[in-house]
């Protein structure tokens, strides 16, 4: 385990050593990402393989360990390249409004590649642009009477909360259509029983057709969190 994170910890933190001499390197750890991203993107996080990348790239599967060491690391590139730069902070101002846009980012990225969600669990090295992410939300909360690790908290809360929103989607549509969403199953049934779960009948007859599960708990977290702020700030 050592030797895999320092491995990529040399990967995404140390920039590549330029050849002094020689023919330039035929590949880059760019398009080595790009092409696992590729393949992800297309066919889930298990399709992606050492043999497969390389053959997109039209290398041999030999080649391609010269630039990465094995799996692990080629995931680890991967994230880092379909994360991409943090959002830039937002011109309104205010801690709410930053932590509002950072979500909803978050979100839009599980949505374009929802193998992220099978890539960023466990134990593993995180790559600069992806530590920029949560240096978003603890630079928005500094100066608001919050320790630091409770503005670390709030990140993982925020992003557990984005993450869940995610996977719930990703189950409720294997095919990407909408009729196998979740409540389209479930409605009918809630609709013939109502009088056994009357609770859950009225509250799904009154739904507008729109999934507001994100903002509504993304509202509730910030609405605790601004009350914990208002506490220590007087």
């Amino acid at each position: 385990m050592g030797g895999e994170a320092n491995e990529g910890v040399r990967l995404l933190w140390e920039p590549p050593a330029k050849p002094s001499r020689g023919p330039k390197p035929a590949l880059s750890l760019e398009r080595i990402a790009a092409a696992g991203v590729e393949i992800a993107d297309a066919e889930g996080l298990g399709a992606v393989s050492m043999q497969k990348v390389a053959g997109l790239l039209d290398f041999t599967k030999m080649s391609l360990y010269r630039y990465v060491p094995g799996k692990a690391e080629l995931v680890a590139l991967m994230v880092e390249a379909a994360v991409g730069e943090p959002p830039p902070a937002v011109d309104r101002p205010g801690w709410r409004e930053q932590l509002k846009d950072w979500a909803r980012q978050l979100a839009r990225l599980f949505t374009e590649h929802p193998w992220l969600l099978d890539a960023t669990v466990g134990p593993r090295v995180m790559g600069p642009k992806e530590l920029g992410w949560l240096e978003r939300v603890v630079a928005a909360l500094d100066g608001h009477g919050l320790t630091g690790p409770e503005r670390m908290d709030a990140a993982v809360l925020l992003a557990g909360h984005v993450r869940g929103i995610a996977e719930q989607a990703r189950a409720a549509r294997p095919d990407g259509s909408p009729e196998t969403e979740l409540l389209a199953v479930l409605g009918p049934l809630v609709r013939r029983h109502a009088d056994r779960f009357p609770a859950l009948a009225a509250a799904m007859s009154a739904q507008d057709g729109r999934d507001q599960a994100l903002d509504f708990g993304l509202e509730r977290i910030l609405d605790g969190l601004e009350a914990l702020i208002a506490r220590r700030t007087g």
